[in-house]
């Protein structure tokens, strides 16, 4: 099997079977990136000298039987919003060009010391704010699927690069959506845990009280596998909550029986397109008859969930990105007659016309005598749709929803009208409102041959049911291709 193919957990025990170096790994993740990203666009960094040297240090490790972890030897990949000592880190803006961190996100660490190896940093929408990858100042990323289409986004960076055999997995970060829809798109894994899950230090941040990292693989076991390594109570993040029991990948059980499912009638209505929803219906219907109880139930307040969203994003991300200003790193304008001269030119071209938006929006909401009439109601409206999934979990174990309202549009048409692609995470936005655990499985493909997505949300620190029902429809479709191909035979 070619390597480039094979899930991270699988590529992990060859290594340690000796049937393929470290370095042999690398070898073939990097030929591919090579071949492929001149078109793709996946990447922004490489980091081949320091992968290759971390490749002969684990490499043995291994060797000595000190290094025993499913991902040790495993190439992978990171948004470019993470930082990585002495390894640029840009968040995919002019105004970060330059950028080399003194320390790395605690993900990044906790993956080190599993003996992954990071290859790359990916390329995404600048500062995290878009749906498409478009926005990212050195150019888009495109769909390897169809590259006349997006990957989706923020991270789409690393949803491509996953999908196009770049590397084995990758790390994004989701503030309404921007693991879950990109892995949608693309026809991948992706999953967005419980906040407070995955420390967030070392996250640049776009959204404080939203943003969430998680993996983005090739097969449900990789995700959970990866998302035991790096979740952790971190003390370096206020955010980060210690929870009793990890062991995410326990819950790989491939039994579904009984388990309620809750499909909203609110997200299989008005603006989602058949084709999609047909071929989550039918996914839906391969859990069905393994057990698992179907039933359909109104969700509500799903229309407010797009302008809650904007508004408390823009908002947090207008005081967050105000550090950038060209005083201590970045990007300083060449040309100013003092300090605030300075602030303003750096900003005006350091920061693209998205970021730009986002930040205006969010000084106006925050402003006085807007305060009260947009934030304030906001937050009102959050805990109005964190009661609506609360009174939903007390009767459903998990909440069955799109990816996305479609597949992967084409290139450019997102960006003509900014409402409509924030109207594209209208089924992802609310899971980080609520701070709930959300993944997106692969189930099928439209009449164009465009993966379509099937998102799987769950309770407050309940990865492992949406896990386990994942694991069942990868599992049962994976058989029933085998008994197909034997058939053949």
């Amino acid at each position: 099997m070619d390597n480039n193919l094979m899930t991270g957990v699988t590529l992990g025990k060859k290594i340690k079977a000796k049937e393929i170096s470290v370095k042999e790994a690398l070898d073939s993740y990097y030929k591919k990136i090579k071949e492929v990203d001149l078109q793709i666009n996946s990447y922004i960094t490489l980091c081949e000298e320091e992968a290759y040297q971390r490749a002969e240090e684990v490499q043995e490790k291994i060797n000595k039987g000190e290094l025993a972890s499913p991902l040790a030897g495993v190439p992978y990949a990171a948004k470019d919003v993470l930082c990585t000592k002495g390894i640029r880190t840009t968040c995919a803006s002019k105004i970060l060009g330059d950028f080399k961190p003194t320390f790395s996100a605690t993900a990044i660490e906790l993956l080190d010391n599993e003996g992954a190896i990071l290859i790359g940093k990916t390329n995404m929408d600048e500062f995290a704010m878009g749906s498409t990858t478009e926005t990212s100042y050195y150019g888009p990323t495109l769909n390897p699927h169809d590259k006349e289409r997006v990957p989706g986004g923020s991270s789409g960076g690393s949803a491509a690069a996953v999908a196009a055999g770049e590397c084995a997995f990758a790390l994004g970060s989701d503030t309404g959506g921007s693991i879950r829809q990109p892995a949608s798109y693309c026809g991948i894994v992706g999953i967005k845990p419980t906040y407070g899950t995955v420390s967030r230090y070392g996250l640049i941040a776009y959204g404080s009280s939203l943003d969430q990292i998680g993996p983005l693989s090739n097969s449900v076991e990789d995700a959970a596998i990866i998302l035991d390594a790096i979740s952790a109570k971190d003390e370096k993040d206020s955010t980060s909550v210690g929870r009793d029991e990890y062991g995410f990948a326990k819950a790989l059980a491939d039994d579904v029986k009984g388990l309620k499912i809750g499909i909203p009638s609110d997200y299989f209505g008005e603006g989602l397109n058949k084709e999609v929803a047909d071929v989550i219906l039918k996914a839906v219907d391969v859990l069905r008859q393994n057990g698992a109880i179907v039933e359909e139930f109104d969700l509500s307040l799903v229309k407010y969930a797009i302008p809650t969203y904007y508004i408390i994003a823009s908002a947090e991300a207008s005081s967050n990105l105000s550090r950038f200003d060209g005083v201590k790193y970045g990007f300083r304008s060449d040309d100013f007659e003092g300090l605030h001269d300075m602030y303003k030119k750096t900003r005006s071209e350091g920061f693209g016309a998205e970021v730009k938006r986002r930040i205006m929006l969010g000084s106006f909401v925050l402003s006085s005598g807007y305060y009260d009439a947009y934030y304030l109601k906001a937050l009102r409206a959050k805990a109005l749709i964190k009661e609506a999934f609360n009174r939903a979990f007390a009767k459903y174990d998990v909440i069955v929803a799109p990816g996305s309202p479609t597949t992967a549009p084409k290139l450019g048409e997102s960006l003509k009208d900014p409402i409509q692609m924030y109207l594209s995470d209208i089924y992802t936005v609310s899971v980080n409102l609520a701070g709930l655990p959300g993944i997106t499985i692969p189930v099928g493909k439209d009449g164009k041959g465009l993966p379509v997505g099937m998102q799987l949300i769950g309770d407050c620190y309940n990865e492992k049911t949406i896990l386990r029902a994942a694991y069942n429809y990868e599992r049962t479709v994976e058989e029933t291709k085998c008994q197909n191909n034997m058939k053949q035979l």
